[in-house]
């Protein structure tokens, strides 16, 4: 019976030790793996050509755009506009009635006549000492008096006229013939299209980089085909509601495709390098107060604060902190500690698009 038991003992230490020894055989390899570098994708930092360049909605206004009203009001006794015609400048475009003007006009002008008659006999008695100086004095008040009363008609009459104010095309007509204006009513509208113009706005951050003269280029929405413009002007300063600075262009280029009021994609080249250090923008981890990178430095993670400048979707430009050579860490970048023991895996390189 004591031999049966010792053999148990025996048998229970056996598997006792078998147990140990598979349990030491698992946790040791797990122990090793957690201390070993961590594997990591690196970007090598070289010199590339990049520019800066942005694109921002605009739209095309015409050279001039003017509504055309009334200055007196009246009734329409003739129409001259044509819709979608090109009118040329001082051409009449409505006439107002003004057949009680005209009366006045005329009487003024038999008196203009009669009082210049008189004048002109008073002259030959004052030579003669026939009358006194004070009375041909009022006569000649008289004669300049009914000259400027045929003026003031004479403006009153040219109100009742309406003209376009330069050549261009009138759009679509609001009256009829016989219709009574007022000040208030727009007849229709004159565009210069000749020339057209450009206008929009760029975030205040690119203020500086543009200035009159400034050359872009635009695409009109569904066109087939780049046009130029050039910078003619600059708000006086950047709107603090939208944090942008208008600008407005003039189009150097007629096409049949550019029509005023539609919309347009402006590009604008802000700037070139020759030798700008781009880096992927994920490996860049922005801080409270700074911005930084990890470089791989021999075998270890070194944390390093960066000033960036340009980006784009993938890249961002490196003005300080970095040089030509240095490997930039792209992956496992929040398991990193300073100076943590890294292998860089793979190398990626800058690939342009």
């Amino acid at each position: 019976m004591s031999f049966s038991f010792n053999r148990f003992l025996v048998l229970l230490g056996v598997i006792f030790l078998a147990v140990a020894c598979d349990k030491k055989a698992t946790t040791l390899p797990a122990a090793n793996r957690n201390t070993g570098p961590l594997v990591v994708d690196g970007f090598l930092v070289t010199p590339q050509n990049v520019s800066d360049k942005i694109e921002v909605p605009g739209s095309l206004l015409p050279a001039e755009e003017t509504q055309i009203r009334t200055e007196v009001s009246g009734r329409v006794i003739k129409l001259n506009i044509q819709e979608g015609t090109t009118v040329k400048k001082g051409e009449l475009l409505v006439k107002l009635f003004d057949q009680d003007l005209q009366a006045t006009l005329k009487k003024l002008q038999v008196q203009l006549e009669i009082a210049i008659k008189s004048e002109e006999r008073l002259r030959e008695l004052l030579a003669i000492n026939g009358i006194s100086q004070q009375e041909y004095d009022l006569s000649r008040l008289g004669v300049e008096n009914l000259k400027a009363d045929i003026e003031s008609t004479e403006i009153a009459i040219s109100k009742t006229e309406i003209r376009a104010p330069y050549q261009g095309r009138v759009g679509l007509r609001n009256i009829s013939l016989g219709s009574y204006l007022s000040p208030t009513d727009i007849v229709t509208t004159i565009r210069q299209v000749d020339q057209l113009k450009l206008e929009f706005a760029i975030p205040e951050k690119y203020a500086k980089e543009v200035k009159a003269g400034s050359k872009i280029t635009f695409r009109v929405d569904g066109g087939g085909r780049d046009h130029s413009a050039a910078v003619i002007a600059t708000e006086s300063g950047v709107d603090q509601a939208t944090r942008t600075l208008r600008i407005r262009a003039l189009v150097s280029s007629g096409h049949p495709e550019l029509v005023p009021g539609v919309f347009a994609k402006v590009q604008l080249q802000l700037g070139s390098s020759s030798s700008a250090l781009m880096i992927p923008t994920q490996a860049v981890l922005p801080q409270i107060r700074n911005k930084q990178v990890i470089l791989f430095r021999k075998d270890s993670a070194n944390f390093t604060i960066v000033e960036t400048g340009i980006r784009d979707s993938v890249y961002v430009q490196i003005l300080n902190g970095l040089k030509p050579g240095d490997t930039v860490v792209t992956t496992g970048l929040m398991a990193i500690r300073p100076n943590a023991k890294i292998k860089i895996g793979k190398v990626i390189r800058y690939q342009s698009k």
